[in-house]
């Protein structure tokens, strides 16, 4: 690849390097070089490789005076008395992984002591038959210290054995794994590989596991009845009191760690159901996303972008296929809007209310199935000039408005501004907004958090560079992609859409919604591969103590 020469955007780009396979950054596939300009509406995010020996402190004590002079220079895009707070890497996606790690083994750690138990009493069972076997060495001079010795080392042997098949099985099954694993489950920097500490661990745990769950059985086996294996010719553990009292105990430990990781699996799976049939407050079935990014440099003014989204929804909502479309610019649920600080007509209080904001057009609510219980949405008059109107939602009208005078009140969006070209906004944007409806909830922070405080605006008052249509459709919603896809071309032949999603596959790809199947799924595999184990653990003891 490195030399050939590709096309971005009507631009030649020359190859110059290929990254390694781990190399991960967001969810970029190639990587151009970044032309700084000086324009005030541009805004940049920069990543800080902090010196070895230095802390997080340090660091943030060393930028505080050089922010602080960039703050004289542009106060405006500053907060009063602010902190630098650099946050690491680890901190961002390693750290919150920790919690699920650590479930994960604590229920490793519980399947380690169900099969421990499950070796140790297999070997006892397994001695059992050899009782004569052994009575006999025992008979013609075999020392106690001999046969023990004789049996660890079996043990042993039987541990590595299935320590190399386990590392067999990892080694082949670690692609069907890592595709099993629901997406979002771990950050998307995460590698799922061998590690060799790890596999070293293993190795040398099972071994140890081997001879420390061995001694037992062996001390048993390794001390016979001489005396009544010749009269009887059984093939029992015969064992001291004391032995088969500890006997009793190990399957009573094993049977109560697979209860315990029953209960684990029916807890995680009870959690997954209830976060697969949470109250959404909307439809998500039939009704997919399609993310509009805008070129640099197309479109620049807000007519002109606003007439070209319209266009696009247009021509999606006309084909045969097509219940209705509308555009959502930053409001596809159930985790939609942005926390935006805002103040509301007549309120003294001196901190401002923070409320979700989200751009959408008039066909967003009934294309959700999101019902307006009081008041009205706007028009296609309204957006086509950006008219400065909102709808709030019902925890909004009962956090703020609690005796049920909402309509008609006015607030505004503190932080926003015209932002040309790359977000241009309607005259009077930064105005007061008058409330003319109020929707009912649908959730807005995920499938856990309650719903917070949201309002809506027309689109059109502020024109980003990217946008999303929502499409309803008559039939699965990606079964017509290819046909949409096609109908943006149409409209203009550089139309590209990015990573397109049904609203089913948004909340399936929510963390907390990935999460928690994993949890269910590995909960679920690993009780029923204990409850396994300890079915063969007590059947075989059962057998040999009815013998």
């Amino acid at each position: 690849m490195v030399g050939r020469t590709i096309q971005l955007v009507r631009k030649n780009y020359q190859i110059v390097g290929v990254m390694p396979p781990r190399f991960r950054w967001r969810e970029a596939d190639i990587y151009v070089p970044l032309k700084l300009r000086p324009e005030p509406n541009i805004y940049y995010g920069a990543s800080l490789k902090i010196r070895p020996g230095v802390t997080t402190d340090q660091a943030n004590a060393d930028l505080q005076p050089i922010l602080q002079e960039f703050a004289k220079e542009t106060p405006a895009r500053f907060p009063d008395a602010f902190r630098v707070h650099l946050r690491s890497i680890i901190e961002m996606y390693a750290r919150p992984m920790g919690p699920r790690l650590f479930l994960l083994l604590g229920a490793v750690t519980s399947l380690l002591l169900v099969g421990c138990a499950n070796v140790s009493i297999l070997l006892l069972v397994r001695g059992a038959h050899r009782q004569q076997e052994l009575a006999v060495r025992a008979a013609v001079g075999a020392a106690r210290l001999r046969l023990v010795q004789q049996l660890l080392t079996e043990a042993v042997a039987i541990a590595v054995m299935g320590a190399a098949v386990g590392l067999v099985f990892a080694w082949k099954g670690l692609a069907l794994i890592v595709a099993w694993v629901p997406t979002n489950s771990f950050a998307a920097e995460s590698v799922i590989e061998m590690n060799l500490p790890v596999l070293l661990f293993s190795t040398g745990l099972a071994v140890v596991t081997a001879i420390v769950f061995g001694v037992w059985p062996a001390l048993q086996l390794s001390r016979p009845d001489l005396g009544r294996v010749v009269q009887t010719g059984a093939r029992r553990v015969i064992g001291s009191a004391q032995g088969r009292r500890l006997h009793r105990v190990m399957i009573a430990v094993q049977v109560a760690l697979t209860l315990l990781m029953l209960t684990g699996a029916g807890a995680a799976g009870k959690g997954f159901l209830r976060l697969a049939n949470a109250d959404l407050g909307y439809d998500p079935q039939n009704t997919m996303s399609l993310p509009i990014p805008v070129h640099d440099g197309t479109y620049p003014t807000w007519k002109e972008r606003a007439e070209y989204f319209e266009r696009l929804r247009a021509a999606i909502a006309a084909m045969p296929q097509v219940v209705s479309a509308g555009i959502s610019t930053n409001a596809t649920p159930p985790s939609n809007g942005g926390d935006s600080p805002i103040e509301i007509l007549g309120n003294t209080a001196l901190e401002k209310p923070i409320a979700r904001l989200n751009f959408v057009s008039p066909e967003y609510f009934p294309l959700l199935h999101i019902p307006i219980a009081q008041g009205r949405a706007w028009n296609r008059d309204e957006i086509a000039r950006g008219a400065s109107l909102a709808i709030i939602n019902q925890t909004m009208a009962r956090q703020y408005w609690p005796n049920g005078d909402a309509i008609g009140r006015q607030l505004r969006i503190t932080n926003l501004k015209d932002e040309p070209p790359y977000s241009p906004a309607s005259a009077g944007a930064d105005g007061w907004l008058q409330i003319v409806g109020i929707v009912a909830d649908a959730r807005n922070d995920g499938l856990r958090n309650p719903i917070k405080p949201a309002f809506y605006v027309p689109y059109t008052l502020k024109m980003r560079m990217f946008t999303q249509i929502l499409v309803r459709t008559r039939v699965p919603a990606l079964s017509i992609l290819r046909d949409v896809r096609a109908e943006l071309v149409r409209v203009d032949r550089e139309q590209q859409v990015m990573r397109v999603r049904d609203l089913q596959g948004w909340i399936t790809n929510l963390p907390e919604y990935a999460q928690q199947r994993l949890v269910a799924r590995l909960f679920g595999i690993f009780s029923m591969l204990a409850l396994a184990l300890a079915a063969v653990g007590s059947t075989a003891s059962c057998r040999t103590a009815s013998r």
